[in-house]
């Protein structure tokens, strides 16, 4: 039972208790006894104390003026019951669905008697439920997993679990737009001085994803898409492996300056073994040959040749006809 309308019900009985006694006129006895009933139910089975407490309110209607003290007290009441049983419906009893429906209800009748309080608390019941709906729905439906969150940002927009959850669904489905906005929404609804925990692993989500898509852009030639990701990912972070990816695309697109200032940043980066450092040695080694400078080429292509980089390194030297 509701902490707030077993209060509220605690206080009406009370007040009622002197009043049957004295009360001549036998319609507003029934509004009474209506009452009585009805908070008796209620100390038993809430749900079915919603029906007896509404038909309350319909005996205090026909009775008129003298039973309006009732109905009000019983309209105090009757809001709290209908977000309790929505809330049952979702944390006790794991209905999700249902939970939504009653939760609807229960804001209309909240709004019908202005209980404002109410509104609110089912409110938040609500996002639980569509955010719930969401986790449940994502690993076979994604498009309805998202509409189940976007039902919870229509109510609170701020919503950050319903944010992230949004963004690693357009992750799973590589929209790398609808990805990025999401993401960079739930960024923004995060505290810099009191989540740093959470800011940090958002970052590292959007890095990850805009890298790998970089990365197999530039496998696939799809070299304006791949550049395209990879700028986008530094917005999040510095990573050696995008730097890579630029040395090799620059490289290819014989522009050796930039392919040789980011083979670099990522060897400046790089604190792994000389097997881990070739790949950007090669690169740069690349790009030195193609701004002409044999020496610095053959010097570099030396500390390339390691691990899976070694025999392009050292083909590359002999071509150059390295000392």
């Amino acid at each position: 039972m509701n902490l707030v309308a077993i209060k509220r019900v605690t206080g009406l009985l009370l007040i009622f208790a002197g009043l049957h006694l004295s009360l001549f006129a036998q319609d507003k006895n029934s509004a009474i006894k209506a009452f009585n009933e009805s908070v008796d139910l209620m100390k038993t089975d809430p749900v079915s104390a919603i029906e007896s407490f509404e038909n309350c309110i319909k005996v205090c209607e026909q009775v008129g003026d003298s039973a309006n003290d009732i109905k009000a007290k019983a309209v105090k009441v009757l809001p709290d019951l209908y977000y309790q049983k929505a809330s049952d419906l979702l944390l006790v009893d794991k209905k999700i669905s249902e939970s939504i429906g009653a939760s609807k209800k229960a804001i209309e009748i909240a709004n019908k008697y202005d209980d404002t309080a109410v509104v609110a608390n089912t409110n938040k019941i609500m996002i639980q439920a569509y955010s719930a709906m969401g986790s449940t729905l994502a690993p076979t439906d994604a498009n309805k997993a998202i509409m189940a969150y976007d039902s919870a940002l229509a109510i609170n927009p701020h919503h950050q679990a319903s944010l992230y959850n949004k963004a690693l669904i357009y992750r799973k489905m590589n929209n790398a737009e609808k990805f990025g906005q999401t993401i960079d929404q739930y960024i923004d609804e995060l505290k810099p001085d009191e989540e740093e925990q959470k800011i940090a692993q958002a970052n590292k989500l959007a890095l990850d994803f805009y890298k790998t898509a970089g990365g197999k852009a530039n496998q696939a030639n799809k070299t304006a898409d791949a550049l395209s990701m990879l700028n986008t990912s530094l917005k999040y972070g510095t990573d050696k492996t995008v730097y890579y990816y630029f040395a090799d695309i620059y490289n290819k697109q014989k522009k050796y300056s930039d392919a040789a200032i980011n083979a670099q940043k990522g060897l400046d980066m790089e604190t792994g073994d000389s097997d881990a450092k070739a790949k950007y040695y090669f690169q740069l080694g690349l790009a030195q040959k193609g701004k002409g400078d044999k020496a610095a080429a053959c010097e570099t292509f030396s500390n390339a040749l390691f691990g899976q980089f070694a025999a392009a390194a050292k083909a590359e030297k002999t071509n150059l006809q390295c000392k």
